[in-house]
Formats: structure tokens, sequence, C-alpha cells
């Protein structure tokens, strides 16, 4: 039964303001979600920007495409710092999302880290060595990937 963390960090070529409200938005996490994922956000009526105890309810589609309802609470934020997003219901056994952003001289360093314990006792901790982590490291590198796009070097 494992407990484990991923970290990820990228710089990215805009301002703090420009990389907070796009991440703060809860309409964004699909175009930073790959399409593989199957992602869809399933709560009506979001508002613009998140705000601590705001609920987001999803349907992402992680093996094999099969659907997974998933939810989370937004339980901290503090506005161009960081936010945490906490799993209620979903997939793992747990889940804790913390996405920090600091000014650098090259952009804003944002800085992902997921402490998460799979589902299903000891055959979770099989199946991170074999799925999940790769799965973790696939879905960053995408956003990533899409970031670099969004923002471009100037």
């Amino acid at each position: 039964m494992g407990f484990y963390q991923f970290i990820k960090k990228q710089v990215i070529t805009a301002t703090l303001d420009e990389v907070w409200d796009f991440i703060s938005s809860p309409a964004n996490l699909k175009e930073i979600t790959p399409k593989s994922m199957g992602f869809d956000i399933t709560s009506g009526g979001l508002p613009a920007k998140m705000y601590p105890g705001m609920i987001i309810a999803y349907k992402v589609k992680p093996l094999a495409g099969i659907p997974v309802t998933w939810v989370t609470e937004i339980t901290h934020i503090e506005e161009k710092r960081f936010f945490i997003d906490e799993q209620r219901i979903g997939p793992y056994a747990f889940w804790h999302h913390q996405h920090f952003i600091e000014k650098t001289e090259e952009g804003v360093l944002m800085t992902d880290i997921v402490s998460y314990k799979p589902p299903l006792l000891f055959l979770g901790s099989i199946a991170n060595t074999l799925l999940i982590r790769r799965k973790l490291e696939h879905i960053f590198n995408y956003r990533k990937h899409v970031l670099e796009q969004k923002f471009p070097a100037r």
C-alpha cells in the first residue's frame, strides 16, 4: 500500500498575471489535459475563476476508455501564489495537488506537487510502477507542451 509524490516544474515565459489568469480558470482544465484522457467537466455553471470550497466534477477515461467520475475540491487559494485541489470522489484512494507559481527572471516558475495513494492496496503499488507514474508523466508533459504553445518564448 504505497503513498507517492510526483513533482513537476516548468518555466513559462509570461507574466504572473497571465499565468494566474489561465490556471485559475476551471474552463482551461480541458485544454491542458490530453485528449486521450476523455476529460469533460460535468459541473454546470462554473464561474470564470476558482474559489476555496469550489467543487468541480469531471468524467475521465484514464484506462481502456472506461469513464470514471472524478470530483475535486479547491481547498486553498492564495491569489497569484498557489492553489490546492483535493479529490473527493475518484480513482485514487488519496489525491492532493498543490499548484505553485512564482515570478523569476525567465518568466514564471510553476511547480506542481501531487501526493497520491493508488486504490487497491498492494495492487495499486504495482499499478503505480507499471502504469500510473507513466500516465502522470504523460499528462504533465502534455500540459508543458500546451503551455509552451500558449505562452511562446518572447
